[in-house]
């Protein structure tokens, strides 16, 4: 049987950039946007707050874009502040780019072992799937997946009892499968939980 695992954020995730107020490093995300009409051009920036000083930063979103290649849609929500779209661009990796910026998830995402508890198995087949591009070691979700201590993933690995096609003890971002092979008296045997990482 197959087991679904889920990566899913809690909140929004701060933005690593240099503050030039205070010197601060990270910025969190205001949720509001400003748009600005220059005749059939518009301009958008997502508008993020330094959590040293509280001085207000702006992240490009459009620039001197044509109105009416913009979806009314999008306008819509750019001008509720939508909150949903807030999320999207921040993960956007054009936007990412082109402010030079990236993010820190630290305590913004949890792992949700939903009830797998199928540990009667000789192997357990899992599959981790991302909610969001949430960069994160698969060692440390096995990890807390199973009430285990890194150490322990990792001597799970050397012994083969663990295994994927993917490389383990990278970061990555995106989904992956893992098998569990359990012997009797071995660890990989404490039953998976949900909760905070």
């Amino acid at each position: 049987m197959l087991n679904i695992w889920v990566v899913m954020p809690t909140c929004l995730p701060l933005v690593l950039r240099r503050c030039h107020t205070c010197a601060s490093g990270t910025f969190r995300a205001s949720g509001k946007f400003r748009v600005n009409a220059h005749h059939k051009l518009i301009d958008v920036w997502l508008l993020v707050l330094c959590t040293g000083c509280g001085e207000t930063a702006k992240l490009t979103v459009l620039e001197r874009v044509n109105v009416r290649s913009v979806r009314p849609e999008l306008l819509d929500r750019l001008h509720d502040n939508d909150l949903g779209l807030t999320a999207e661009l921040l993960q956007d990796p054009a936007v990412q780019r082109r402010n030079r910026i990236a993010l820190d998830w630290t305590g913004a995402w949890r792992l949700d072992t939903g009830d797998s508890h199928h540990l009667d198995h000789e192997v357990i087949d899992v599959s981790v799937r991302f909610a969001a591009p949430i960069p994160v070691r698969p060692v440390r979700l096995i990890a807390e997946g199973y009430g285990l201590s890194r150490a322990e993933v990792e001597r799970l690995l050397t012994d083969g009892q663990l295994v994927s096609a993917i490389r383990l003890n990278g970061k990555l971002s995106g989904d992956f499968t893992f098998t569990l092979k359990r012997q009797e008296g071995r660890p990989g045997t404490v039953p998976p939980r949900t909760g905070l990482i």
